[in-house]
């Protein structure tokens, strides 16, 4: 049964990512790229709001014997996540460049839209 728990895992957080991308999507995001890799980490989604370049961390806590989804997301993955938004930032030209960008956190307690918390400029880069 061990054997099996990545793949569930993954199926999990796949399923939480499709939901997170559909959920902003309904509120006017617009979804660039899904699961955008670097060799310094990943970008669950990278979203367009406007003018505004979102990079999105997606988390998935079944449950808060670990301090919930929001506590996963600490300082080393905070700078996880803002070494690879820079990467995203200089492959993808002067476009990328020039645009405000921010850090938003998509929480869920489960696979259910009634339960995701999004929370705009979750942290900054600063």
């Amino acid at each position: 049964m061990q054997a099996n728990r990545p793949a569930a895992n993954k199926s999990a957080g796949d399923a939480a990512e499709t939901l997170a991308a559909a959920y902003l999507a309904t509120r006017g995001l617009r979804v660039l790229e899904r699961n955008w890799r670097t060799r310094g980490g990943e970008i669950d989604l990278i979203c367009s709001d406007g003018a505004t370049l979102v990079f999105v961390e997606v988390r998935l806590r079944t449950h808060s014997g670990y301090g919930g989804a929001v506590a996963s997301i600490a300082n080393p993955k905070q700078r996880r996540l803002i070494l690879a938004a820079r990467h995203y930032l200089m492959t993808h030209g002067a476009a990328a460049d020039d645009r405000p960008c921010r850090f938003d956190a998509v929480l869920l307690d489960g696979i259910d839209e009634a339960r995701i918390e999004w929370i705009r400029n979750a942290f900054s880069a600063d």
